[in-house]
């Protein structure tokens, strides 16, 4: 019986076609090793990949012996993989549990391509997406949260999602086969196992089929899912621009009309790392002055003005550097663009480009070297044309600067501390060149 719902699930879901090869991720565990078996069994032709995250000692280097061993014994090709998991999380600044599962489906997707399988089989059943379901409803979640785990995710397919933990334990015994155990599984300092070891069986005492009601359940909103991603969906591309500098521009006008506006930014938000509460904390600033910040682990969220700019978090390095007279060079500036430049003697009939990406002054009038910053607090200049001085702040929110740009705005300096030119937008009057000028400098600011 075992076998054949395993079957029909697979036909059902169209998980694995006739004749494809598959990729199983073997961990020696009892889940992993049904699958491997039953799959085996089914006819399929199979390869196994095992992770060894070397976070258990002894335990870990055991159930690699393992596998190597029922592999050998079943004629299944096996790689192996070797991670330094701990180093990995703090490189990533992420949890452990994050920086194996990233390390993993990595080494999936790799090994299947370089071995030309066509799927990743992976071991999740039937009690693994009720603990997902509780797991998600505990921590906070939207609707996409509460479907449990889906049979499929691109190439990763969960044929023992039609079966129980019981179930296959039951299936091991009659075969005979034996399975290696993580004693971490068997202790409640993890929320999962906490669900596991604790909750659900209290849950059984209410009502002995909760797993079974809460999988029904969980595919009913997977079905109205389906339904609100479409108007999602729609609602994002409403709201929403991404930019040509690769952040992300949320129209807070749009948003605030939208019928469904805290689901809304929830969903923008959560691919990046942002949590229901910190979507809350976004909308409330919708009320608020411009200048407020957000940040999940992997990027920030700044109120602008009538929007929200989102972008992803970078450590830049020091971006300032010096032009030094009279040799041309060029350097890297903000935003990976780069600035170039040279000094030379105009010709009769140059004339000054009129591209804003392009600066020529007087090269006589400047004080070497030149400083090429970030703009800074109390910076002035005399804008091109006119007489007399001007913050670059006020310049700048005149010009309807984002508060992104406005941070990254290079501006090149004379010695003495004179604006010379604010990169890609204007030159001071100061150093514009006349017919009297001998000498040009010219920079071009490329991105």
């Amino acid at each position: 019986m075992f076998t054949k719902k395993i079957a029909d699930y697979i036909t059902a879901a169209r998980l694995i076609q006739p004749g494809q090869r598959v990729l199983v991720a073997l961990s020696g565990g009892a889940d992993s090793v049904a699958l491997l078996c039953v799959l085996k069994q089914l006819g399929y032709g199979v390869e196994a990949v095992h992770c060894n995250f070397h976070l258990r000692g002894d335990e870990s280097d055991r159930d690699e012996a393992f596998v190597c061993r029922l592999c050998a014994a079943g004629d299944v090709p096996l790689q192996v993989v070797h991670f330094d998991t701990s180093a990995y999380a703090v490189r990533r600044k992420i949890s452990i549990e994050m920086a194996a599962r990233e390390l993993r489906y990595e080494a999936f997707e790799s090994l299947r391509r370089e071995h030309g399988a066509d799927v990743i089989a992976v071991a999740h059943h039937r009690d693994d997406s009720v603990e997902t379901l509780l797991l998600n409803l505990i921590r906070g979640t939207g609707v996409n949260g509460l479907k449990g785990i889906r049979p499929r995710n691109g190439r990763v397919v969960r044929p023992l999602l039609a079966v129980s933990r019981r179930d296959i334990l039951d299936y091991l015994n009659a075969l005979g086969q034996d399975y290696v155990t993580d004693s971490t599984n068997l202790h409640d300092d993890y929320v999962r196992n906490k669900i596991r070891l604790n909750l659900l069986p209290l849950m059984e005492q209410i009502n002995p089929s909760v797993r079974d009601g809460l999988m029904a359940t969980a595919s009913r909103l997977a079905d109205a899912a389906a339904i609100y991603n479409k108007v999602i969906g729609e609602e994002k591309a409403r709201v929403s621009t991404l930019m040509p500098d690769g952040g992300l521009r949320i129209d807070r006008t749009a948003w605030q009309a939208s019928d469904i506006p805290g689901s809304l930014l929830y969903e923008l938000l959560s691919p990046y790392g942002f949590n229901v509460a910190q979507a809350e904390d976004v909308a409330s600033s919708a009320l608020r002055p411009s200048g407020r910040r957000f940040r999940s682990a992997t990027h920030e969220l700044v109120s602008d003005r009538d929007c929200w700019l989102l972008y992803p978090l970078s450590v830049e390095a020091d971006c300032s550097f010096m032009i030094r007279e009279p040799d041309g060079g060029q350097a890297l500036a903000a935003g990976g663009g780069h600035l170039t430049w040279t000094v030379f003697r105009p010709d009769d009939g140059w004339e000054v480009p009129r591209d804003k990406r392009t600066a020529c002054v007087d090269a006589d009038k400047l004080a070497f070297p030149l400083l090429v910053r970030r703009v800074a607090t109390g910076d002035r200049f005399v804008p091109f044309g006119m007489k007399g001085h001007k913050l670059l702040s006020d310049y700048m929110t005149d010009r309807k600067f984002s508060l992104r740009q406005k941070e990254r705005q290079m501006v090149v300096c004379s010695a003495d501390g004179r604006i010379v030119w604010l990169v890609g937008e204007r030159v001071d009057e100061r150093f514009r060149v006349t017919d009297a000028t001998r000498r040009v400098l010219r920079m071009d600011y490329m991105t």
